[in-house]
């Protein structure tokens, strides 16, 4: 589990400097501005000495006196007023600093927030069991996870999401309609999708305790090993440790790595991940504004890198997955199949703050190792083949089958 106190921790999955400024001045103001507000007279708000400090050396004249001016006006005139709680105002403005980044991917998330968001990385929590992302501006279905609720009820990659138990998604950010779909197991939540040209529809989704691990493995009978990852979480190098062992003592004729709906994770996990191919060279590189580039190396392990390999791709892979994908086709290690990918190609930085809170922040786009910018465009397959609902429908995988047959030709 993420200990967003103390760890800061890349992520590139589907949930800056500037704004833990303004942050810190924020919560300074809170704890010492209201300490010295002023009861009568011109209604004026009094602030902090480091509130004043950062107004005198903004270059733009930003008063923040206005925060405090706009806090009490919402106090004392607001219709609900009694049902405003200042921490919901405080973590209100939080949001809105995070937000005015126009980012979709740049959150701030309250202590709940940021603890949900840790059980989601640990592979346990509770929902419908599916990962959502922006696309378009419209909240999209991006990975129903095998066997979640999600899933059982049909949701599929692509689908988009209307409403929220009536509510409209405009205008939603990602974690908000998280938030609204999210719920204790057992409870319902209807989601209104929109699936290609066709009409809106309704589907009720009775939540569930989501236990996932995120990498499986299997040698079929014809000695191909397929290794399934989900996501790219705590738990993904040690299963994928297992997967390599099994691989190194079995000796399979080649490997189908599946990464179709998977939507990501921790940088470092595909970073490690594709070091198992890779002997040398950069894996990934990380663009900072336009003058700033890091590169991550492969770990030079590349215990399968002899092994045939073809790697699974679809709309549902995205970030870490096409980190991964990416330098694998680049350094020609392995041949991709299936569907044009989701192209999230940037990286976000999960920082702890000091009452449990957490700030996720978009701190660089990244490159596979040709210098491919996939962000928005997503990584094309060497091997196009499309699954359709029909295939769906009769259990049929087209992708799969091609697979096997590229590596049976090696």
């Amino acid at each position: 589990m993420i200990n967003v106190n103390n760890k800061k921790s890349k992520i590139v999955g589907l949930a800056l400097a500037g704004c833990l400024v303004l942050g810190g001045v924020f919560l300074s103001g809170l704890a010492l501005g209201r300490q010295d507000r002023a009861e009568k007279g011109s209604g004026l708000i009094a602030y902090s000495e480091k509130a004043k400090q950062a107004t005198a050396a903004s270059s733009s004249n930003l008063n923040f006196n206005l925060y405090w001016e706009v806090w009490d006006r919402l106090k004392n005139s607001y219709v609900d007023k009694n049902k405003l709680s200042d921490q919901d105002l405080f973590y209100g403005s939080l949001r809105g600093l995070a937000e005015a980044t126009d980012d979709a991917y740049t959150v701030f998330l309250d202590p709940e927030e940021a603890e949900e968001f840790a059980a989601d990385m640990a592979g346990t929590f509770e929902g419908v069991g599916a990962e959502v992302g922006m696309r378009n501006d419209i909240v999209t279905i991006i990975a129903p996870i095998e066997g979640a609720p999600a899933a059982r009820a049909g949701l599929r990659a692509g689908d988009k999401i209307y409403a929220i138990d009536g509510q409209s998604t405009i205008g939603l950010s990602v974690d908000e309609a998280v938030k609204l779909i999210r719920g204790p197991k057992g409870t319902k939540v209807v989601l209104t999708i929109i699936r290609g040209e066709d009409k809106p529809s309704d589907i009720t989704i009775t939540r569930d305790t989501i236990f996932v691990k995120s990498l499986s493995y299997n040698l079929r009978s014809d000695n191909f090993m397929v290794i399934k990852v989900s996501s790219f979480n705590d738990d993904t190098l040690g299963l994928f440790e297992e997967a390599i062992n099994t691989a190194l003592l079995k000796n399979p004729k080649g490997i189908i790595l599946d990464l179709r709906n998977n939507p990501g994770g921790y940088l470092d996990t595909a970073v490690a991940m594709a070091g198992e191919w890779v002997e040398a060279g950069p894996v990934v590189a990380e663009q900072y504004g336009e003058n700033k580039r890091d590169e991550y190396p492969s770990s030079g392990r590349a215990r399968l890198k002899d092994f045939p390999t073809v790697v699974l791709i679809n709309g549902g892979s995205a970030s870490a997955s096409e980190i991964l994908a990416g330098a694998l086709r680049d350094y020609h290690k392995a041949t991709l199949v299936g569907e044009q990918t989701f192209g999230k190609g940037s990286v976000q930085s999960l920082m702890g703050l000091s009452d449990g809170s957490s700030l996720k922040v978009t701190v660089a786009k990244w490159l596979t190792p040709a210098g491919d910018f996939i962000d928005e465009k997503g990584l094309e397959p060497q091997v196009k083949v499309e699954m359709t609902l029909d295939d769906l429908n009769n259990s049929r995988d087209p992708q799969l089958d091609k697979a096997v047959e590229i590596l049976k030709k090696k």
